[in-house]
């Protein structure tokens, strides 16, 4: 619900899943659902609950990450790079960059991409929501420099998100037919989560303005994807 820009219901889908699992008493169940919640709290733009959700779900799982049970190394990974955005979309650059060490130094004890508890947590996905933070902190040479990487190997949400920040990024940096191929793939990745995405409306306006439509040229592709995702009447 958050992804396809549905803010209050995902709230109430973390919140029902927080409450069930406040039930089961299990630090990784609890943990998991908070990790939802920081995503809903994210699109509802309440990023210093999220960021004290986080820190309270860490709490949850310390006593796990003292003996190094992958799975909670995972979780506590996610959550500090989920409080991480928080941070950055607060604009609080010290505080993004202090979570995202720490879950770089839970990735490097993970030792490898893994999906416990569909995570997707590793070194890859520390590196992408690195990109990811610095596009919100309006770092757009950085994510164009460095966000060139292979996602194939990655879950699908992983892979499609990091394809729809990098054409955002190509895009504010007026490189508008490689931001586009970059949705492209991404929409062959999975359609539903590009068409139903605020930001790929927004990066489409975006090369629209950029490259007036005319008949036969990569402008008019770029209006028919518009459509296709409803960025244009």
């Amino acid at each position: 619900m958050a992804k396809i820009g549905e803010s209050d219901i995902s709230w109430l889908a973390a919140e029902r899943a927080m409450r069930a699992a406040d039930e089961s008493d299990d630090p990784l169940v609890l943990a998991s659902a908070a990790r939802s919640g920081t995503h809903a709290l994210l699109a509802n733009g309440r990023y210093d609950d999220a960021l004290e959700l986080g820190n309270a779900a860490a709490a949850w799982l310390s006593s796990r990450v003292t003996e190094h049970d992958p799975a909670a190394l995972s979780l506590l990974g996610m959550i500090h790079l989920r409080a991480a955005v928080a941070a950055a979309r607060h604009q609080d650059r010290p505080t993004a960059t202090a979570l995202l060490a720490r879950a770089e130094e839970l990735a490097d004890d993970l030792g490898s991409d893994e999906n416990y508890w569909q995570t997707g947590f590793g070194p890859t996905n520390v590196l992408l929501h690195r990109l990811s933070i610095e596009l919100d902190l309006d770092n757009v040479s950085y994510v164009v420099e460095h966000g060139r990487i292979n996602v194939d190997h990655m879950p699908q949400e992983r892979s499609v998100s990091h394809r729809i920040d990098y054409a955002r990024a190509m895009s504010l940096a007026g490189q508008g037919d490689e931001a586009f191929t970059e949705l492209l793939t991404a929409e062959r990745t999975s359609p539903q989560l590009v068409r139903s995405n605020p930001r790929v409306r927004e990066t489409l306006r975006d090369l629209i303005k950029q490259s007036p439509v005319t008949g036969g040229s990569r402008s008019s592709e770029v209006f028919v994807m518009a459509q296709r995702c409803r960025a244009v009447q």
